[in-house]
Order: C-alpha cells, then sequence, then structure tokens
C-alpha cells in the first residue's frame, strides 16, 4: 500500500519513477495481506544485511558492568572471527530471521491501521475506502502512527530477540570465561535448546523478559522510523517538484531507488539512537546468567538496578556501548527495507 496518502492530483513521470504500469496487480490497494507479505520479504533481507554488526552489538552490550571483554567493535569483530570463524557472526540466524520478517510485517500494518485509527478517531473522517479523497495526515499524526506500530511490533519481537541475544553471546562468554567469575552457563545448541531451557527454569513470562525496554524502544523508534522517512520523502518531493512545470506536483510514488533509499537510511538511523539506552538495558536483562541454583525471576536485576549499575561502572558511557555500529549497520538496511517494501507495493497492487 501506498502507507502515506498523498493529493489527489494526477502526477506525470519525471524521469526518476520507478512504477510499472504493467506490473502484476495482485492485491487491492491498502490491503494488509500485502503489507504483511511485503513486510516480511523485506524484513528478511534486511536481517540479512546486517545480522554480523548486530552480533558485534548485543556482545559489546551484554559485557557485565566495569568488566569489558572487548575494546570495541572492531576488537570484538576480530575476536569473534578469530575464535568462531566468519559463521560465528551468524550464530543464532534463524531466530531472529524469523523475528524480523514478523516484527516488519508488523511494523508496516500497524502502522497502516495507525493511520486509519487517528483518521477515523482524531479527524473523525469516515468513509476510508475512499482514498483518493483523503488529505495527507501531519507529520506528528504520522509519528503517532508510526508509534501505534511499536506497540504490535514489541509483543512479537521480545521473544525472539531473547533467543537471539542468549544465542549471540554464549560462545563469547566460553572464552572470556574469566569475566563470570566461575559461574557455570548453560550451553544452548540452538534457538529449540533455549525454548526449552527457558520454559522448564522460567515459564512462558520468561520469554518477555526485557518487553518493557523493548517496548520504549519500538514505539519511541517506531515513531522516528516511519516519521522521519516521511519527513525525508516529503523534502525530497519539494526538492524535485521546483524542476516541473506549472501545474504539475509528483508524490511519494514518482521517487526513485536512491531518493527512498536515503529516506529509509537516516530512518534508520533516527530509530536505533533514539532510545538507544533502552536496547542496552534490555541486551543486559536478557543475557543475564546467573547460577543454576538461582535460575529464577526473583534473583534478576530490574530496569532501574542495570541502570544504576552502568552508570556507577561506566557513566554515560554504559548506555551507548555499540551504538556507532548499530546506527551504522541500520542504515543500508533500513534503506533495503523501506526500497523493497514500496517497490513490491508499486508492482504487485
Amino acid at each position: 500500500m501506498d502507507y502515506i496518502q498523498t493529493p489527489t492530483t494526477e502526477v506525470n513521470s519525471t524521469g526518476f519513477d520507478l512504477s510499472k504500469e504493467s506490473g502484476l496487480k495482485l492485491f487491492e490497494k491498502g490491503s494488509t495481506v500485502a503489507d504483511l507479505l511485503f513486510g516480511s520479504f523485506a524484513g528478511m533481507l534486511g536481517k540479512l544485511i546486517e545480522y554480523p554488526l548486530d552480533t558485534v552489538k548485543v556482545r559489546l552490550q551484554s559485557q557485565p558492568a566495569g568488566q569489558r571483554m572487548f575494546e570495541g567493535p572492531w576488537d570484538c569483530l576480530r575476536k569473534t572471527v578469530h575464535h568462531e570463524g566468519f559463521h560465528g557472526l551468524y550464530r543464532g540466524l534463524s531466530s531472529p530471521l524469523v523475528g524480523a520478517m514478523l516484527e516488519n510485517s508488523a511494523l508496516f500494518v500497524g502502522y497502516a491501521q495507525g493511520q486509519k485509527l487517528i483518521r477515523k478517531f482524531l479527524r473523525g473522517e469516515h468513509d476510508l475506502e475512499d482514498k483518493g479523497a483523503l488529505p495527507e495526515l501531519s507529520l506528528s499524526e504520522l509519528c503517532l502512527a508510526g508509534g501505534f506500530s511499536g506497540i504490535a511490533a514489541t509483543f512479537v519481537l521480545t521473544p525472539i530477540e531473547l533467543i537471539k541475544c542468549k544465542l549471540q553471546v554464549q560462545e563469547a562468554r566460553k572464552y572470556q570465561n574469566s569475566v563470570l567469575r566461575g559461574s557455570q552457563v548453560t550451553h544452548f545448541t540452538g534457538p529449540f535448546s533455549v525454548i526449552s531451557h527457558t520454559l522448564k527454569h522460567e515459564g512462558i513470562t520468561g520469554f518477555y523478559r526485557g518487553n518493557l525496554p523493548t517496548l520504549f524502544r519500538e514505539v519511541g523508534g517506531g515513531a522516528a522510523w516511519f516519521g522521519v522517512y516521511e519527513a525525508i520523502c516529503r523534502w525530497l518531493i519539494a526538492r524535485e517538484s521546483k524542476n516541473l512545470k506549472s501545474g504539475e506536483i509528483i508524490t511519494k510514488s514518482n521517487l526513485g531507488a536512491g531518493h527512498l533509499m536515503l529516506a529509509g537510511a537516516v530512518a534508520g538511523m533516527s530509530y536505533n539512537f533514539i532510545l538507544f539506552p533502552a536496547d542496552v538495558i534490555k541486551s543486559q536483562m536478557q543475557t543475564e546468567v546467573v547460577g543454576q541454583s538461582q535460575y529464577t525471576s526473583q534473583f534478576k536485576r530490574g530496569i532501574i538496578q542495570i541502570a544504576k549499575e552502568l552508570y556507577a561502572a561506566e557513566g554515560i558511557r554504559g548506555f551507548y556501548r555499540g551504538c556507532g555500529i548499530t546506527v551504522a549497520k541500520s542504515a543500508p538496511t533500513s534503506a533495503i527495507i523501506f526500497f523493497t517494501h514500496e517497490t513490491l507495493t508499486r508492482h504487485f497492487t
């Protein structure tokens, strides 16, 4: 779907149009099924591109306060490849690959539904099927819809990220066992091993360890992700419109690959930077290691305790472990996601 409502004026091609009039129209405009499928495919491509750097990010974030295993991103990358080979960077990929597909489909569907709710309850618009007659939403309204999308994504994403994070850090902790002061660490052979262990020791609630900081990250991040993307697209449209003849206008459907990827890249960086401390706390919560005899939730640290320990050990810098590499990896990933989703939408709806 063209998930930002554009003006109804007819648009002439300006030479950078990706749309194909002969495209195979498999879905109705605004179809939820289309958003689910296109979001899933876009998320899968994005995850394959970003995963090695995501592994580095999680390992940096999950180091115990004041007891670093790695000096920085490049040191983590070097040690991971040295001890585990290149495939170590893709450890635990299956779970987050499914998670990325579910997350992005939930984000795009949630964003569309959020816009509908805003139109119905805040604007009082009722004929939502006549999309050509609907005025554009403001950027603040689009940010609100983006935040709504993050709520849906959170409850899909938290269990999958917990599995991913546990698998990503366990090998690093093996060859840096001294950091754990001799604690026995459970070895997970794969996603199902994590699932079985979590169910046995913590029950279903164990999969939602770190859910609150994930919610903060996804709601704020979703608002920034979609809001910045739409803002950049509108800026590009205004920029390109200066070169058109009087009376001609363009919409987002006329923006080319470079424009869409630029907007997506900036949006991705904004999404990851805006609430990065919440992501650090989430990673700490999901990868926390405690003794086997104490493996119950009552012995695990909460958000406030983790935040206090990080600040006491490293100050504000402790909340930005791996921030640089996270923001850097998010640019190409988000660029691919938005470009893929938009291209599929143009061709098949």
